[in-house]
């Protein structure tokens, strides 16, 4: 899949709102406001998904009208619905900025330039980002932290970033 092929994940159907048939959608945008701006949000298999007609603000996202949901009912039985949009429908990241989807096969070198793996996802278990990677040869995928320490340099043009593994802390000695 090409890179402007891409589906970005940027909301997720949190249910009904009301008895008037409103759902709620909690945006993973910068500005949930710009849920209404993509308008038809697609599933994971490029489907349509969702066609916000209006909306307004809320605590997580935005609360709004759909077109293809009339009821309470059917807002909450589409509750979990992961909502995309391709990646060209981003807005063009600024100079030294990016996203982090760019990152998803990039190769992974290290500081001698050998070929460590490609980075498989993007992950966050809460600390701070971390890249999975896929081995070169094969095995069992590891995590990178996204640390300048860690990734030192970028060259998303050239397709690779700059690795450097963090040391396996053991058992100290005892003093």
């Amino acid at each position: 899949m090409a890179q402007d092929d891409k589906l970005i994940l940027v909301a997720q159907v949190a249910g009904g709102f009301g008895v008037r048939g409103d759902v709620r959608v909690t945006a993973y945008t910068a500005d949930p406001m710009a849920l209404l701006k993509y308008r038809d949000l697609l599933r994971a298999d490029g489907s349509a998904g969702l066609t916000l007609l209006s909306g307004r603000p809320d605590r997580n996202g935005v609360v709004g009208k759909a077109k293809e949901i009339a009821t309470k009912e059917q807002a909450d039985a589409l509750r979990g619905l992961k909502l995309f949009i391709p990646r060209d429908r981003l807005p063009e990241p600024d100079e030294d900025e990016f996203y982090l989807t760019d990152l998803i096969g990039v190769q992974v070198r290290d500081p001698e330039g050998g070929v460590l793996g490609t980075v498989k996802s993007v992950q966050n278990f809460g600390a701070s980002d971390m890249l999975e990677i896929a081995p070169a040869t094969g095995g069992p995928t590891w995590y990178l932290p996204f640390t300048r320490d860690a990734v030192p340099e970028l060259h998303l043009v050239e397709g690779w970033l700059l690795a450097v593994r963090p040391t396996e802390v053991g058992e100290r000695e005892p003093d």
